[in-house]
Parts: structure tokens; sequence; C-alpha cells
């Protein structure tokens, strides 16, 4: 019985919705489709490179215009209230406003914006908090231009669209109640300065973006320490790599004594 479900559950990988989670769910909009209008978009990421790629593949199709592009959350939050998109690409790990918080704004400024993640993260516990914050869709970096353009129409009809590898990890960990990534217990302010903290950022850095003190900002640093059982910035980043939260590239790894005194009031 328990195999059966399991292969039931792993067939419904494109539009997943994984158990115990309401999605509020825009009815399709008819008239847009009908009209012929093209579907607006916004790419939100820190790296231009990243906004340049996606944009590039999205053109080509003849029924999708990109109308705007932001390096921030607090950039997205300004530009979609003045060029009312109907899709907005959103990078979840940002410096400031992160995409998870600025999923959660701009829904509460357009309930009906389709916003579709796009990120290197895999692993629970994104997934689950994107879809309860308002996205609909869920996509990595590596995602080609078919999927990419197949994500848009999906969401744009009314439909949820999360990628392969999510929706099936998603769906085995709904079905062998799996243990969950350690970092499903951070609160929200904490995974910002937790990307941050693995990314290079010093302390006086963190602080003046999320407009907090240093010291407040070393505070959360050794709370993550306690929570994720870590002693110092390199093993934090060896973590988040080990569970998808973090590209192994990343910078982050440098001296592990880099903030210890840093920022002190």
């Amino acid at each position: 019985m328990a195999e059966r479900s399991k292969a039931a559950v792993l067939k419904t990988v494109e539009g997943f919705t994984p158990p115990r989670v309401r999605i509020p769910v825009s009815p399709p909009d008819s008239s847009m489709r009908n009209s012929g209008q093209l579907i607006k978009v916004v790419i939100v990421d820190d790296h231009d490179l990243v906004r340049l790629g996606i944009k590039r593949l999205l053109e080509r199709a003849t029924d999708i215009k990109v109308i705007g592009e932001a390096n921030s959350g607090e950039a997205a939050i300004n530009l979609v209230k003045s060029a009312v998109p109907d899709v907005v690409f959103m990078d979840l790990r940002m410096p400031g406003v992160g995409g998870l918080e600025a999923t959660r704004k701009l829904m509460r400024i357009n309930p009906r914006l389709k916003i579709i993640v796009v990120t290197v993260c895999d692993e629970e516990p994104f997934p689950g908090r994107l879809v309860r914050a308002g996205a609909v869709g869920y996509i990595i970096k590596n995602t080609g231009s078919d999927e990419l353009l197949r994500a848009v129409r999906k969401v744009m009809s009314g439909q949820i669209y999360i990628t392969l590898e999510i929706a099936q990890k998603m769906a085995l960990r709904q079905v062998s109640n799996a243990a969950k990534s350690p970092f499903a217990q951070l609160s929200e302010r904490e995974l910002q300065v937790m990307w941050m903290v693995t990314r290079g950022q010093e302390v006086k850095d963190i602080a003046k973006k999320l407009c907090l003190s240093p010291k407040t900002i070393n505070t959360y640093r050794y709370r993550l320490f306690e929570k994720l059982n870590v002693s110092n910035n390199v093993e934090l980043t060896h973590l988040a790599v080990r569970y998808g939260m973090l590209e192994e590239e990343s910078p982050a790894d440098g001296d592990e004594s880099e903030s210890e005194g840093e920022g002190k009031e």
C-alpha cells in the first residue's frame, strides 16, 4: 500500500501541490488569453548575468514581454507598483529584503500577481513557505528555455508550477516523512542574516542593509550557530551547501574569525 501511494504521489510532479497546504490560486485570466495581449514579466535577481539570461530565454516567445528588471526586493516592490506586471520571476536569496519577504509584500500589493521563484535552493523549507506566501511557481536556476516558458503559461492559466526535481523531493518527503532540513526552524530574519553571512558580507554591512545595529546582527549570528549546531561562519557555510541552500562556489568560506569581535557596541 505504501509503495502504491508513493508511486501515485510521484506522478503528480508538474503542478504538484503538497498536502496540508492551502494555496490561494486566482482563476485563469481568460480575458488576457482571448484578447491576445502580451504577458508582462518583471525579473528580480541581484546578479546582472542571471537577469540577462532569463530575459534572453523569455524573449524567444512572441506572447511574453519583459517590461522591467530589479536587483533587490526593495526595487522589485517599487517596480511592481509602477509597471504592473502579470508575472514576476523572483530570486530567493538577495541582500536586504529577500525573495520570501518580497513575495509576501508583492502579494499584498497585487493579489492577482503571479510570482515564480527562481533559485538554487531545491530543499525544504522554501517551496512550502513560498507557496504559503503566495508564490505559484518554483523553478531552479539551471532551468532551460522550454521550462521557463511553460512555467509562465501554466501560472497564467491559474495553475501551480513546480519544477520536476523539487516536486519529487516534496512528494517523497510527504510520503516517507523524511527528516526536515535544519534550516526549517529558522525565522525569516534569521534566514536573511544566514544568507548574507554565508555570502561573505561583514556584520557592519549586513546591519546597514537590514537597518539594524551590528550588535543585533551578531545576536542573530550566534543564535544561528546555536540552532544549527555550528561554531563559526565556515561551518555554517558548509552546512548551507550540504542542504542545497548555497552554491558551492560561494565566496563565504573565508576566515572563520572574520566577525567574532566585529560590530560590537
